[in-house]
């Protein structure tokens, strides 16, 4: 009510974002619902303060509560993934992988990570990136044939390039990273491995995605997605890492602070440690798991009405699909769905023929349904309705209806 009085005209926007959601099915996979809980340490007091440096070694006054808060945040990160070291002070995920870049390169150094096209993110070395720009960036990619990593290939390209480090992850790959398989490449050139799980972090919490821990010298992550927390970012060092350079944790503190940002943000750190708090319940490891069971069920419900999945399925979160055989761009099906009440995203498909801001493909994803209560059975709706849509614009306002009609009996947390 206060926010009414004060900005009728942000309270009117906030309101009507608030009923779109209700009424529709977020189906980005980089997206999620955050519980109440969060919301309310994120949206508390705690934003009203600077707290520069770490606990223990601030430089302002005051801040005795807030040093608990971000320990008892670093301390449940650590416990949750199995680390010795946590920052979660980064704003986000971006800026957590550019700490690592400051903090184990030198500008000029050969960097590698997988090419933004085939599914990797910005910041591990695409060319319009700081990451390109700063350091030279050398990318690998997916098998023409079977859309998934070729490790042969892979090795070849790093023996070539000889990286000084390397990153593991992506934004749309439907299937499980063998850390394993990367470690040993890394370990042939003697290069930093980094795993950047935002996607995924949930996932390898909840047990459905292998963690990197074991294998990888640092993990950056997210804290949204799969993890189900606010906006945020988070470094972790691994024992390996601590082997590979026992001052790396150092190293990474120095660069988040002061070498990249000022005051943390708090009030995301207390919510962040809300969802971690969340995250190590019995109940978010049968979500995770749920999310794998609903993801899997929509690929092969989406099959069946002839959908071209990208390596055939997937392992994970999140579906990309080749639209190709079905005479709509992604910008064109995205557009429809939208309108539908299914928010999915355009997306470029490996060795797409067609640019960025019109590609072949969609990407398609179950966290944020199945934090709604979904199952298997919404999922074979749902997978009727896309077809349905996608087959023909006229069906548009009929599905519209259904969905909202659908969505009444899934509240938002």
């Amino acid at each position: 009510m206060k926010l009414k009085k004060a900005d009728s005209q942000i309270a009117k926007l906030i309101e009507l974002e608030t009923e779109r959601q209700k009424t529709s099915l977020e189906m980005i996979p980089s997206e999620n619902h955050t519980s109440p809980a969060v919301r309310e340490a994120l949206g508390s007091i705690l934003t009203d303060k600077y707290a520069e440096g770490y606990p223990g070694k601030r430089y302002y006054a005051g801040l005795e509560y807030y040093d608990k808060i971000e320990n008892l945040c670093i301390e449940r990160a650590k416990k949750l993934f199995k680390v010795p070291h946590a920052n979660v002070q980064p704003y986000s995920g971006s800026p957590a992988n550019q700490a690592v870049y400051m903090a184990v390169c030198e500008p000029g150094d050969t960097i590698m990570g997988l090419s933004l096209p085939h599914g990797g993110h910005l910041t591990h070395g695409w060319k319009v990136n700081f990451s390109a720009k700063f350091f030279k960036s050398v990318q690998y990619g997916v098998d023409k044939k079977t859309q998934m990593f070729n490790y042969g290939e892979i090795k070849k390209l790093v023996k070539e390039a000889q990286p000084k480090l390397i990153w593991v992850g992506a934004t749309a790959y439907p299937r499980i990273f063998d850390w394993k398989k990367f470690r040993d490449i890394a370990d042939s050139v003697g290069a930093y491995l980094a795993a950047d799980i935002a996607h995924i972090a949930g996932l390898v919490i909840a047990g459905v995605h292998p963690s990197p821990v074991p294998y990888v010298h640092i993990v950056t992550t997210t804290t949204h997605k799969t993890l189900r927390g606010p906006r945020g970012g988070m470094i972790m060092v691994t024992e390996e890492g601590f082997r590979k350079d026992p001052n790396l944790p150092d190293k990474i503190n120095k660069t988040v602070f002061p070498g990249l940002q000022g005051g943390p943000h708090e009030n995301q750190i207390a919510a962040l440690a809300v969802c971690l708090k969340e995250a190590a319940t019995p109940a978010f490891k049968r979500y995770g798991k749920q999310i794998v069971k609903n993801c899997q069920v929509l690929a092969e419900e989406l099959k069946k009405y002839g959908f071209n999945l990208v390596t055939g399925g997937t392992d994970n979160h999140l579906i990309l699909i080749d639209l190709r055989n079905k005479n709509i761009s992604g910008k064109e099906a995205q557009y429809r769905l939208e309108k539908a009440g299914i928010t999915i995203n355009k997306n470029t498909i490996p060795y797409d023929p067609n640019p960025p801001f019109n590609p072949s493909g969609i990407r398609i994803g179950t966290p944020a349904i199945t934090t709604r209560g979904m199952k298997e059975k919404e999922m074979k709706q749902i997978a009727g309705w896309i077809n349905e849509v996608i087959s023909s614009s006229k069906s548009v306002p009929k599905i519209r209806k259904k969905i909202k009609s659908f969505c009444k009996k899934f509240p938002l947390p």
